[in-house]
């Protein structure tokens, strides 16, 4: 790496640090004081408490990082057209293009790892943030475990029907479980055990009876006794099973799935393995799915947008860019919001309200970079 390169990755990612903690440590302070009372009734320690903000912490990121990069690249910027050192660079021949390289690469890596941290950490933070909350009462038995159903049961959209006396959505262990569903050539099979086990991708049954019953009242049931039982067509996994739940509780209320993206890509996925042949929720999911792959690439739009703002030589204060940014800032997510909130709501084409904005704004970024040259 160049040492122009490096020396201005300096002065970007210093700024870009105080304003990613700040933000962090205002949310946890105003979230701290709002739930004080509560952490504390519930027996949390120090540590817990941190690893309880530390699980929460990705609803916070997929705003922040963005808005903290945006705030920091015309900072940094503003302070190098002040003192006129673009000037000077493109005095000594280094393009335009080439002075934003390594600001472009820094959107493309937060980018990158704010598509990890969605897809990865995201998913899980609240069930595990409230896992931890309740671990104490839940140990000592004055508490309900999160992620265990009781007198569970529900349809697929195979065509099976499932009943269960409780499900372990952690482990994949199910206690008295009754499932049922018609065979290809006409006959109903039966599966009733005293335990099923999500097991490498398939449920073993443990204590179970299997039978199948004749397509006519008169042909004679057969039953088998079975210590372990496996069968391999049963394809509802305990992750569908927790995907289906979470997007059935999202989608009770239209305007909380038009807030934002709040699925991941694998829990779309599962929720259309488990109902292949639902459609009555086809356009808020691929808004959500849309709207997830999206998200991230928000760093690098807000990169390129950034660099015609900052760049423009002359003498002017820095906070005259960080103005700037705000009002960057506002358009860009109430956009995303917009076309989030329609998409949902079956006005807008799923793929349009996802990358819209994204679109909209990396081409007016491109544009004005060109004009800028």
């Amino acid at each position: 790496m160049r040492l122009l390169d490096r020396y201005l990755l300096k002065e970007l990612l210093t700024p870009f640090a105080f304003c990613l903690s700040g933000f962090f440590i205002f949310w946890i302070s105003f979230e701290l004081f709002q739930d004080l009372s509560e952490l504390q009734r519930d027996g949390l320690s120090v540590g817990e408490i941190l690893r309880y903000y530390g699980w929460k912490s990705p609803e916070l990121l997929n705003t922040v990082l963005p808005v903290s990069l945006l705030l920091a690249m015309l900072y940094a910027l503003s302070n190098h057209a002040r003192q006129n050192e673009f000037t000077a660079m493109r005095a000594a021949g280094i393009s335009l293009w080439r002075i934003s390289l390594p600001y472009l690469l820094a959107g493309l890596v937060c980018s990158l790892w704010l598509f990890a941290v969605l897809e990865l950490w995201a998913p899980r933070s609240v069930q595990e943030a409230e896992r931890i909350r309740r671990a104490r009462s839940v140990a000592s038995g004055t508490g309900v475990s999160q992620t265990v159903l009781r007198k569970f049961g529900f349809e697929s959209g195979h065509g099976r029907v499932w009943q269960m006396d409780s499900l372990d959505l952690d482990t994949g262990e199910a206690n008295a479980v009754h499932v049922g569903w018609k065979l290809a050539d006409g006959r109903r099979r039966e599966v009733v055990a005293r335990r099923a086990e999500w097991r490498a991708g398939r449920w073993e049954f443990v204590d179970a009876v299997d039978t199948r019953l004749g397509a006519s009242a008169q042909d004679f049931p057969e039953r088998i006794l079975t210590n372990r039982l496996v069968v391999a067509e049963l394809s509802e996994s305990p992750d569908q099973i927790r995907a289906a739940l979470k997007i059935n509780s999202l989608f009770a209320n239209l305007r909380q799935a038009a807030k934002r993206p709040q699925l991941s890509i694998q829990e779309i996925l599962n929720y259309r393995k488990l109902f292949p042949q639902d459609r009555s929720r086809e356009k808020p999911l691929m808004t959500q799915l849309h709207g997830r792959l999206a998200a991230p690439w928000t760093c690098l739009v807000v990169v390129l947008i950034a660099i015609p703002f900052g760049t423009a030589s002359g003498r002017r204060n820095a906070f005259v860019g960080v103005a700037a940014s705000i009002f960057i800032c506002f358009a860009y997510f109430i956009l995303m919001r917009l076309g989030l909130a329609l998409g949902t709501g079956g006005r807008l084409t799923p793929w349009i309200a996802g990358w819209g904005p994204n679109i909209a704004f990396a081409l007016a970024g491109l544009l004005m970079t060109v004009r800028a040259r």
